[in-house]
């Protein structure tokens, strides 16, 4: 029988309270609006209500997310610290809860600056900046709180069920509502009720989570001798260390990093292809709930099998199924529209095994790694976010450079633009093949993966 060491091959441990796990779980409703609404909406509102051109509109969601590069794993370290400080990562949550006015600021942008494209360019740069360092102070101690908690190989992929089912319910309202709520023919006024209302949406569920991190991963006593500042060139050194020290964290950020590219990519991409390939611009409602509400279904699916099968071999078939759902798309709008929506739904059934299995596996990596490892649970998170970050402008940015080179041209709420039919070719090409091709390379990233195996065997067969 293979021999497994004990860092990976964890005791078991009781099951979480439901309760608590719900609690936990509920800030994820809040995240979801963030990791949605700015990635469904805010690259379409830049071209197409404040006129700003594709590569500016591009060059403006990437340079916030390259801050994160850097802000991510500094944030991750000042995490850990706080924790052997003060035995807990809540003092982070509390400043992350300020999200929402930082989000409404975003799409309320003064008619005097809408009036140049450079301004509205800069005005939402900045306050995406805000808003992205608010967003990373609540989730990466969020999401590094799983790791603190002495639990084994399924017991961390059910927690992360939890956040799956409570995230895709954040995300599916906020997607759907979204661009009901903006109402593109209201111009900016539209998008600020929009950001008002899901911001409130937001802070609210913000606090909630912060209540369910205390329960979850309760307050330890503080350790001796930690210093009380950590100079941010130090907690950016140290988060940098654990991909040196760790090959399976290493491995997996790679892979991730790719998928999140794709996800976010056809998220930025949904409302060009309703409006330009189906000729359906209300149909982005639709299609987000085709592409979200299969998570609420098939994620306590995901996890049952994940329990025979390993979560590496669950996620590679998710990464398969997009691949597939996504080449569908690009002759599915010429066959038949049932076909579209069929693809979205395969799409939607991939998108919650991507989400759930990534996010569960990082603990894996990290128990890995021995104790020393596990002081440092907020710099794995912080790197992980920051790749997550990366990957949220990088898909935008793909599709905005498609778009550009498709000859596509930016427009203000009030002007009808005729694309041609290269800018409408890009269109499809670019939600399509380019996702198809990213998310493959992705899927192939993962050959040198091999911890799953490793914990799968430590395991207690399932009945």
């Amino acid at each position: 029988m293979r021999t497994v060491s004990p860092s990976v091959a964890t005791a078991p441990a009781p099951a979480v309270e439901r309760a608590t796990l719900v609690r936990y779980a509920l800030g994820s409703a809040g995240m979801g609006v963030y990791v949605t609404v700015p990635g469904l909406l805010l690259l379409y509102f830049l071209t197409d209500t404040l006129g700003v051109s594709p590569w500016l509109a591009g060059l403006t969601l990437l340079v916030p997310k390259v801050v994160d590069v850097v802000l991510h794993p500094v944030i991750g370290t000042l995490s850990d610290t706080d924790r052997r400080r003060r035995g807990t990562r809540v003092r982070l949550l509390l400043v992350g809860c300020l999200l929402g006015p930082a989000f409404l600021a975003t799409f309320a942008v003064p008619g005097v600056v809408a009036g140049s494209q450079y301004l509205a360019a800069l005005w939402v740069g900045g306050w995406f900046v805000l808003g992205n360092t608010l967003f990373a102070s609540y989730q990466v101690p969020y999401l590094a709180t799983p790791t603190d908690v002495a639990v084994g190989y399924d017991e961390r992929t059910r927690i992360m069920s939890f956040r799956m089912i409570v995230l895709t319910v954040g995300i599916l309202l906020s997607g759907a509502l979204a661009p009901l709520l903006a109402d593109e023919d209201s111009g900016i006024g539209g998008y600020v009720v929009m950001a008002a209302a899901l911001g409130a949406f937001m802070l609210v569920f913000q606090v909630v989570g912060v209540g369910g991190v205390r329960r979850l991963a309760p307050a330890t006593a503080p350790a001796a001798g930690v210093q009380q500042h950590t100079p941010a060139r130090q907690a950016l050194g140290e988060s940098i260390s654990v991909l040196r020290a760790n090959p399976s964290f290493r491995i997996l950020v790679t892979s991730y990093l790719l998928m999140s590219t794709t996800t976010h990519l056809v998220l930025a991409g949904l409302p060009y292809f309703a409006e330009y390939e189906l000729d359906r611009p209300a149909f982005t409602t639709v299609l987000m709930a085709l592409f979200m509400a299969p998570a609420l279904l098939t994620t306590p699916l995901w996890f049952r099998v994940s329990r025979r099968r390993g979560k590496q071999r669950c996620l590679l078939a998710a990464q398969a199924i997009f691949v597939i759902g996504s080449l569908v798309l690009l002759v599915g709008s010429r066959v038949h529209l049932a076909v579209v929506l069929l693809a979205t739904f395969a799409l939607g059934i991939a998108f919650a095994g991507l989400q759930l299995f990534p996010f569960s596996m990082v603990p894996d990596t990290v128990r890995a790694g021995g104790e020393a490892e596990l002081a440092r649970a907020g710099a794995y998170t912080g790197v992980w976010t920051a790749t997550e970050a990366v990957g949220a402008a990088a898909g935008p940015y793909l599709y905005s450079a498609a778009l550009a080179l498709g000859g596509f041209v930016g427009s203000t709420a009030d002007e009808d633009v005729v694309q041609t039919d290269g800018a409408r070719l890009a269109v499809l090409l670019g939600f399509t093949v380019i996702s198809a091709a990213v998310m493959g390379l992705s899927l192939l990233s993962q050959r040198r993966y091999r911890l799953d195996g490793v914990a799968q065997s430590a395991r207690v067969p399932v009945a």
